[in-house]
């Protein structure tokens, strides 16, 4: 494909922080030239825009068909974290990603996992160790130790914690963080042990201690954690230190848009243009020592034309000088691939999902929309025929975790935030470990939709009682292995169909998904049993 070319316009220059008419003039995927001119065409001229950390298992798209997606909308490479389907195929999952990425000229940055399994209170279908990761991190094809979570292991010197970061340092490689509501001290020690970054801040004033202990903040604007209106005053005051992430972003949302809308918003705001953009190109080039183009003399062609830097809508997209996207449309082709998994659940049935009475309140989870922090409350059980089950009145619906890597009883709980009035809704996307997680109003609706994922080895599945309706991810029960417009389109539909249960959820799917994330407190449910985040210990159901 041609990759020799000039472009006119507005160029946006981050490296000088300079906006003039000029001419860029590509030749062989680099850049040749940049000169400025007295008159120019009535368009804009960036960097490709950098999502600075991103599951691409979220998207619930192989790397490849992700790639397609976000062209369109200016996204020309990410900082990814393939934890997702480490926790579910090791490194085989690593290897997954990358080689998947590398059939595309989108520039994927994966990261080595660090916390594979993220707590030793789930089930998970791979362990990296400090050994496998070290290895990882000498490849050149791994940029960065992805987020450590385990925060209590870096602040209390845990031996194994403490070996992969050095083996960052070993390497030179930056490390990613993944601490919310850290206390001063805390931050000191957790940012003192080389962890650069953050995307997990919960207000402004936590934002700006740890910028003050080093790090740098990532806003996030997912597609259940949002902390974008929280934050976006970073650029303001200290700029420098800033990037943008989604963390999560589900296929549909990808359609809608990415990094560009944050783009968009902050300069509606009022935000120094050269600021915003920086945000997304610039400063995670620098921090992540990326292999993306600045346009600068000698760079890789990575480029963006937008109409105007209000409305910001993106016309054209180039990675290494190849034209991969244009009006709106994708011009990446879809690859075949192989589909590794690993599923070995049985069927259930209902009798499987019965919870007997006990005496006193029951612990439940407070989930809130856009959140992945929960509360405790608690609450009389309602009870019928000498079982616990969902009292849908008062919102509080059976949640259940269950072992998907080998045959396991099922771990129960309660739930409150969701809304639904009828039906199930349920996914093998269930942070960490990606086991199954379901959640519904009756015994039979829970287990149909949880069979339905054993059937497909993977998906998400939702039933209204009547009629039942699948997104199957036989790619390690995370991704799809259709067209990622397709597969958006699906999902999409499924989405629709949890609303329409009767929550008042944003993002139902998306928040499920975090409701055995057990390093967010403060309660979740894993496949052992019910946790409590902030004694870091498992908790009994009645209290």
């Amino acid at each position: 494909m041609q990759k020799s070319f000039t472009l006119s316009g507005q160029v946006v220059d981050v490296v000088s922080g300079l906006i003039f008419p000029g001419k860029v003039e590509v030749a062989d995927g680099k850049i040749v030239s940049v000169t400025p001119c007295d008159v120019a065409e009535a368009q804009f001229i960036l960097p490709g825009l950098i999502d600075a950390h991103v599951h691409i298992e979220s998207s619930m798209l192989v790397p490849a068909e992700f790639a397609r997606l976000a062209v369109v909308h200016g996204t020309t490479a990410t900082v990814s974290d393939p934890h997702e389907i480490a926790n579910v195929l090791g490194l085989e999952g690593v290897d997954f990603m990358i080689n998947n990425g590398k059939l595309t000229p989108f520039k994927f940055h994966f990261g080595a996992p660090s916390c594979v399994p993220a707590t030793g209170f789930e089930s998970s279908g791979a362990v990296i160790d400090s050994v496998q990761i070290d290895q990882l991190l000498k490849r050149d094809d791994i940029f960065y130790l992805s987020e450590m979570m385990n925060f209590p292991g870096v602040i209390f010197g845990d031996e194994e914690v403490h070996h992969k970061l050095n083996s960052a340092k070993k390497y030179n490689k930056p490390v990613d963080g993944h601490a919310p509501g850290l206390n001063t001290e805390d931050i000191k020690k957790y940012a003192a042990a080389g962890i650069s970054t953050d995307h997990e801040c919960t207000d402004i004033s936590e934002a700006i201690e740890k910028i003050n202990s080093g790090m740098h903040i990532l806003i996030r604007e997912g597609s259940a954690a949002r902390n974008f209106d929280a934050l976006v005053s970073l650029l303001g005051t200290h700029p420098e230190k800033v990037m943008f992430c989604s963390d999560d972003k589900h296929p549909d949302d990808l359609v809608a848009g990415h990094i560009n809308l944050l783009i968009k918003r902050a300069m509606q705001a009022g935000y120094e243009p050269m600021d915003v953009i920086r945000a997304c190109t610039l400063n995670p080039v620098r921090h992540y020592k990326l292999t993306c183009g600045l346009l600068q003399p000698g760079d890789a062609a990575d480029i963006v034309l937008i109409d105007n830097l209000t409305d910001f809508t993106v016309k054209q997209t180039y990675i290494n000088g190849e034209l991969v996207a244009a009006g709106g449309k994708t011009l990446l082709p879809t690859f075949k691939y192989d589909a590794p998994n690993r599923f070995l659940a049985p069927v259930f049935k209902a009798s499987d999902l019965e919870v007997p009475t006990s005496n006193g309140k029951l612990k439940v989870i407070q989930a809130f929309d856009g959140d992945l922090v929960t509360t405790k409350i608690l609450a009389d059980p309602f009870i019928k025929d000498g079982n616990v089950i969902s009292d849908i009145e008062n919102d509080i619906l059976k949640i259940t975790v269950i072992n998907r890597y080998e045959p396991s009883k099922p771990a129960i709980a309660f739930i409150r935030g969701f809304g639904l009035q009828r039906g199930a809704m349920a996914s093998t996307v269930a942070h960490d470990s990606h086991n199954i997680i379901c959640i519904g109003t009756n015994d039979a609706d829970m287990v149909s939709v949880i069979n339905s994922l054993v059937a497909n080895k993977g998906g998400i599945a939702v039933t209204d009682g009547q009629q039942l309706d699948v997104l199957p991810l036989p790619v390690a029960g995370l991704m799809a292995d259709i067209d990622g417009y397709e597969a958006a389109d699906k999902y999409e539909q499924i989405n629709k169909k949890a609303m329409a249960l009767g929550g008042q959820l944003k993002a139902p799917f998306m928040t499920l998904s975090f409701m055995a994330l057990l390093v967010i407190p403060e309660l979740k449910l894993s496949d052992k049993g019910l946790f409590d985040g902030n004694k870091f210990a498992f908790t009994e159901l009645f209290e």
